[in-house]
């Protein structure tokens, strides 16, 4: 049995006491106030609303009392709460680690408590353990007293600041660590599983260096002694910021130079900077429920790029912004099921549901937009004034407008306030472009939503759109706000042939349409790239939006894409491969298939061989990223050429005669597995079960998707779901599999079948919509949406309700692209065959 000690003040006299507990047994619950004592003579659990309530036979009064409860749990395999995370020791034994994951609503899974963020406490927490195993918490360790009876030993930590429930951690197992002190004097370190601590280092390179990073930024020195960073098999999401001990997926935090991908890397210090911003935002000063969740994670997402700028200047971090946050971001915010930033929540499982691209994506991308409003030194300023005038409490999204207010003297709320309680973005349309005397260019424009189905939204939207314009000759020609739905706006200093843009650097969170003529003035200075990186990627991510929506034909943004040949930006490039995947997805099944693989293989093929396949001495982080990509694309694009190449290099690895680098591995990978048979599949899981480096399992497992034959596929779902593949990876592996047009019906007939399997494992996580999500979006025809609607009616998937109408709705966003353009597409695509013969 545990037991739970908990001294509360009673506001007014009351004979019961309400608190959340789940999946819990409970013992005894004792009340001592004033030298007395009562026992709970009934206890009423209420499973919807997960609590528990202990009557006493007479009331409590008014004033300090102590709660005692006895109660006892399982070590769950749901990968939330108090749970086990499977691991093997060094003579291939299965072991098990005890791990929590509370966040949002699972403390209560743990121990009996008001799980609420702004229910805030200290905990004095001990831990009994066998005496061979690491114990770990929020706080360091103050006292252990061993048992030599049974060779345990009970572990004392010190006690926590004032915090929430969520942010309460555990973690019991065997360990490695490597540690370092950061140059502001917090012991830092990172534990690995036994036998991998030298795949600590960057990970402990990177927060000993953010650590005292983020205290210079907000001028806050980081509240507790240590920071912990630990390496967890089994764990849902990417990472969790528990305060002093932060756990993250091994493939989150774990470098090994020869096997991690230059991306992964990436990534990783991308998700410690995340993690580690969240010990001031969101730990030190909290939001008050989660319909503020964004505070959390939108700040979070923004600086986490911050301090990677700072840290690898050569990553050119801000650029990937626009594609890793921003454009998905929008993506989603078009739909009619989307949901404005701030959303009311109630029960846990619509909470889990905004764990998703609003709260991260859009927060990070309007918060990155206030920034450039308000400037760096006067958001500084105001953070500092958030933090400490809130430090220990809990925040509402006005407390954060109101101290960058009065830091910067600008209207932040007035300007602030419909990005974040509205759904959706405008476009900013040119209406007109006129020259006039003077080298001056006036611009008729106008604002209104964006919808994806081209529609009118139904009620007048209007937003506070910070508007900034880019000339050839100036970075920012005109800078203003438009608060009206039309307005004119005079541009000084731009030739009859220049162009004019608006949004450079793609920084407001809006789209925008030009007209055609305004458009044609961009080729030229996108063909000799003298039009910066972001303006390159923002129009033509503008553009194929506006193709979605119908407002703008599928082959002039084939067209406007040739202008892009000699690109030789990696972000720019990701963009375009984002538009064309997703095009490539819908004419699967279509006459147009091949030849538009061909039309691929002729876009990229110039850069590849730019690039080659092996690294050049001193080429750029950028490079080394473009080369995966492009190359990928190529396989994907079935280049004959790329393929044969991409082999002939895997065979050589499989039989040890050369290391792939980890760079191309996914790439070869595919490749092998695209024309593939049985015998390649099985030479694919030897290799998988050759190697414990989980990011490679995770290659290996999710290249299996692209196999081109429907059997083979079947049993890669079967794969996915034995016990070889984690839980938590299986996801990814299934997702795999749907998203490759051999695959898709058939995955989605498997879902439909093991569904009651499915939802046993995640139900109550976010990895449940993320399947959801992946298995069906690529659909295209009416057919296949009632199906997926009227299957969804029939089978209640709590947590996934606004995932399963976005789906609906994106089927039906392909179908009617599909039925507006594929005729066109296809004559576009023959005549530029033709053309090549």
């Amino acid at each position: 049995m545990e037991e739970l000690d908990a001294q509360k003040w009673v506001s007014s006299a009351t004979d019961r006491i309400t608190l959340n507990a789940l999946d819990l047994k409970i013992g005894t619950a004792t009340v001592t106030f004033n030298e007395q004592k009562l026992t709970a003579q009934d206890i009423q659990f209420d499973a919807d609303q997960e609590t528990a309530c202990f009557v006493f036979e007479s009331e409590i009064p008014a004033g300090t009392a102590k709660l005692a409860v006895e109660f006892s749990g399982e070590l769950n395999d749901k990968m939330k709460g108090f749970y086990r995370s499977k691991y093997f020791s060094s003579t291939g034994e299965e072991r098990y680690a005890g791990v929590t994951q509370f966040e949002a609503t699972d403390a209560r899974r743990c121990f009996p408590c008001w799980d609420e963020p702004a229910i805030k406490a200290t905990f004095d927490i001990s831990l009994d353990v066998p005496q061979n195993l690491v114990a770990l918490s929020n706080m360091p360790v103050v006292q252990q007293k061993p048992n030599a009876a049974d060779n345990s030993v009970l572990v004392t930590f010190d006690r926590t600041p004032i915090m929430s429930t969520y942010l309460v951690a555990v973690v019991v197992g065997e360990y490695d660590y490597v540690e370092d002190t950061s140059a502001d004097g917090v012991l830092v370190r990172v534990y690995t599983p036994v036998g991998k601590r030298e795949q600590g280092r960057f990970a402990l390179d990177v927060a000993t260096k953010v650590l005292p990073y983020y205290k210079d930024y907000f001028n806050i020195a980081y509240p507790l002694p240590k920071m912990d960073l630990i390496a967890i098999s089994d764990f849902s999401a990417g990472a969790m910021e528990n305060w002093g001990l932060i756990t993250y997926r091994e493939t989150f935090v774990l470098v090994d130079p020869e096997n991690t991908s230059l991306i992964r890397k990436q990534s990783i210090a991308l998700t410690v900077g995340h993690e580690i911003a969240h010990q001031w935002f969101g730990n030190l000063v909290t939001m008050e429920w989660w319909t503020h969740l964004w505070l959390n994670e939108g700040y979070a997402s923004f600086v986490e790029f911050l301090c990677v700028d700072h840290l690898f200047p050569d990553y050119d971090i801000w650029t990937q912004f626009v594609t890793d946050m921003y454009t998905r971001a929008l993506e989603l915010d078009c739909l009619r099921n989307s949901h404005p930033i701030e959303v009311p929540v109630g029960h846990p499982s619509e909470i889990d549901e905004i764990f998703d691209e609003i709260s991260y994506n859009k927060g990070a991308s309007v918060i990155r937009m206030l920034h450039h409003y308000i400037g760096d030194e006067d958001f500084k300023r105001g953070m500092n004034l958030y933090l400490t005038r809130h430090q220990y409490n809990n925040t509402k999204t006005e407390d954060l407008w109101n101290a960058l207010q009065e830091a910067s003297s600008k209207p932040v709320g007035a300007v602030m306030s419909t990005w974040i309680q509205r759904m959706g973005f405008p476009v900013v349309q040119v209406l007109s472009s006129k020259q006039l005397d003077g080298n001056r260019r006036l611009l008729n424009i106008a604002q209104s939503k964006f919808c994806a189905d081209g529609c009118e939204a139904p009620e007048q939207s209007l937003w506070l759109i910070p508007i900034n314009v880019s000339t050839p000759t100036s970075a920012n020609a005109v800078s203003t706000v438009l608060e009206t739905s039309k307005a004119e706006i005079t541009v000084e200093g731009v030739g009859e042939q220049d162009w004019v843009k608006i949004n450079p650097g793609t920084i407001g969170y809006y789209r925008t349409q030009y007209p055609a003529e305004m458009l044609e003035q961009f080729l030229p200075a996108i063909k000799n790239m003298t039009l910066p990186p972001l303006d390159r990627l923002g129009l033509i991510d503008d553009l194929f939006a506006l193709v979605q929506a119908g407002k703008s034909a599928t082959v002039d943004a084939l067209k406007v894409i040739d202008a892009y040949r000699n690109e030789n930006n990696y972000t720019v490039w990701s963009s375009i491969s984002n538009c064309l995947a997703k095009l490539q997805l819908l004419l699967a099944h279509t006459p147009a298939e091949k030849q538009f693989g061909e039309y691929g293989v002729r876009l990229y093929q110039p850069v590849a061989e730019k690039l080659g396949w092996d690294v050049k001495p001193g080429e750029s982080h950028l490079d080394t990223l473009l080369r995966s990509l492009v190359l990928g694309r190529l396989v994907s694009f079935g280049c004959k050429k790329t393929l044969a190449e991409a082999k002939r290099r895997f065979e050589e690895h499989a039989q040890n005669k050369s290391v792939l680098p980890a760079d191309l591995r996914s790439t070869c990978y595919r490749a092998v597995l695209q024309n593939g048979d049985l015998a390649t599949y099985d030479e694919m899981l030897r290799l998988y079960r050759a190697t414990d480096l989980h990011e490679e399992k995770d290659r290996i497992s999710r290249a299996l998707g692209s196999i081109g034959n429907v059997d083979i596929l079947r049993k890669v779902i079967d794969f996915a779901m034995s016990e070889e593949v984690r839980a938590q990876d299986a996801v990814f592996v299934i997702v795999s599999v749907a998203l490759n047009p051999k695959g898709r019906d058939m995955a989605w007939d498997y879902f439909c079948e093991h569904w009651k399997v499915l939802l046993n494992q995640y139900e109550g996580g976010f990895l449940l919509a993320r399947l959801i999500k992946y298995l069906t979006e690529n659909f295209s025809t009416e057919e296949r949406a009632r199906e997926v609607e009227q299957f969804f009616r029939e089978h209640d998937f709590p947590g996934t309700e606004r995932t399963v109408s976005q789906s609906i709705e994106t089927i039906r966003l392909n179908a009617d692209w599909m039925k507006r353009d594929l005729d066109a597409i296809s004559s576009y695509l023959k005549q530029q065959e033709a053309e090549q013969q």
